[in-house]
């Protein structure tokens, strides 16, 4: 498959409003989201989407290395071989939340299908100054790891097509 057609297909979407992941979100949270054309189902997409490449496995043992000492989570720690990376915290047959709570922020990440398209969405609660700068220090990775994941889910979405 082109790389091209791949590429134009990953947009920038809103979250649709029926979105289990908006019962989180309040006034000054960060959500993003990002869509493709697939009708693979959300635990489908999600196992595409957070199959890491080398160089996203690498920043988050970085970022884990770097955060041990402000006392963050640095692993799931109730996590067996096989589970999700995060933990799931709500599903349906539409739709897969999946995330955590920490001290210093609150995070979800929604797979979604709707409408012959895919969401992937990530919501974040910072609790206090450590979370705010937090957020926004890793933010430049976080659109890069995102926009990865959506490209490996639009890509077996055309591949199935």
């Amino acid at each position: 498959m082109p790389a091209s057609r791949i590429r134009s297909d990953i947009t920038s979407d809103k979250l649709p409003p029926h979105s289990h992941l908006w019962t989180h979100h309040s006034d000054g949270d960060f959500l993003d989201c990002y869509s493709c054309t697939s009708n693979l189902p959300p635990q489908e997409a999600v196992q595409l989407a957070l199959t890491m490449p080398g160089w996203a496995e690498a920043l988050l043992k970085l970022r884990n290395v770097l955060v041990k000492p402000l006392g963050l989570k640095t692993e799931v720690d109730d996590r067996d071989a096989g589970d999700a990376i995060f933990p799931i915290t709500y599903e349906s047959d539409s739709e897969l939340l999946m995330g955590t709570n920490d001290r210093h922020l609150d995070f979800r990440i929604a797979m979604m299908q709707h409408e012959g398209r895919v969401y992937m969405s990530t919501w974040v609660h910072p609790h206090n100054l450590l979370g705010r700068a937090y957020l926004q220090v890793v933010m430049p990775f976080h659109v890069l790891i995102c926009r990865s994941s959506i490209k490996r889910v639009a890509a077996e979405g055309l591949a199935t097509a």
